[in-house]
């Protein structure tokens, strides 16, 4: 099951037995969407396309005691209203949470309007914001129960792909990063769809007698700074993967923590560089062009040991 199939799935479950759950959306379409629709019409609003608008919305709904979901294509839902987020939903703490599908290349045939590959360094930038990223859908779930009771805005970014499943459904989430494989050598980092390429990565190495730890951090901030530091510790060379650009990512996320908790192991950031791109085609194709392939990152982390 998709990301978001899984994560509307619940949240139904959910709004049948509390009357206060209301899913707004933006003109999007989906079959999760018609349970919604035809059976909890009093708690679902297509608001039409028109972020800013649905974003003000939901922070008025919040304040009359609703809770309340955004649901949208990610590319279009956190630039087009960020002043909105920043102002009606960070600055005044609201519990609104925003859902994104659509994370890094998903929609990699539709183009640079469709890429997302600058949210995760643009939405950490606001003040008592909760980003999450989630790398398989079993753990998806547990986001609606988890922001039901969040005071705080969240953030939730998903891959439009079919992912493999990488974790039970009752796994915990509170710690916010999980160790999905054990190596001494190097140390991967990734989020999302990323996590996948990091564990292919990593089989590819072991072939070379390179052992690899793949760290997949599915919660972006807060992070447990502490709990992270522990673990980085111990590593010889880290490297950062991900679908994102280099700016402000997860990368900056674990270079920031390392200087700031005086740490000094050697890092390699593997993202999009700083351009704009403005390619078509399949999500493997992007990569290839980015040096974001599997072969491509081997080949960086080779390189690392010579």
């Amino acid at each position: 099951v998709q990301m978001r199939d899984a994560f509307l799935s619940m949240l139904y479950q959910k709004a049948i037995g509390n009357p206060d759950i209301i899913l707004l959306t933006n003109d999007q379409g989906a079959i999760s969407l018609d349970d919604f629709k035809e059976k909890l019409p009093n708690q679902f609003f297509n608001i039409g396309i028109s972020e800013q608008n649905i974003i003000s919305v939901a922070a008025g709904l919040v304040l009359s005691g609703k809770k309340v979901y955004v649901y949208s294509l990610l590319s279009f839902i956190f630039l087009r209203c960020y002043e909105q987020i920043k102002i009606d939903l960070c600055a005044m703490k609201l519990p609104v949470t925003i859902v994104g599908v659509g994370s890094g290349y998903s929609y990699s045939p539709d183009g640079p309007t469709h890429h997302a590959t600058e949210d995760i360094s643009i939405m950490r930038a606001l003040p008592n914001m909760t980003i999450y990223s989630p790398s398989d859908s079993n753990i998806v779930p547990a986001l609606v129960d988890i922001t039901l009771k969040s005071k705080t805005p969240s953030y939730i970014r998903l891959d439009r792909q079919l992912l493999p499943l990488l974790y039970n459904k009752d796994h915990n989430l509170d710690e916010g990063f999980s160790i999905l494989r054990e190596g001494n050598d190097v140390t991967v980092i990734s989020t999302g769809v990323m996590v996948h390429r990091a564990l292919e990565v990593a089989e590819e190495l072991h072939e070379q007698s390179i052992q690899v730890k793949v760290i997949d951090f599915y919660r972006l901030k807060p992070i447990d700074v502490a709990a992270v530091t522990k673990i980085l510790k111990g590593a010889s060379k880290i490297v950062v993967l991900e679908e994102q650009t280099i700016n402000g990512g997860l990368g900056s996320i674990i270079a920031e923590i390392l200087v700031d908790s005086n740490v000094f192991i050697p890092l390699k950031r593997l993202a999009i560089l700083d351009n704009m791109i403005f390619d078509y085609g399949s999500r493997d194709t992007l990569h290839k062009a980015r040096g974001l392939d599997k072969m491509s990152i081997v080949h960086e982390i080779t390189k690392l040991f010579k």
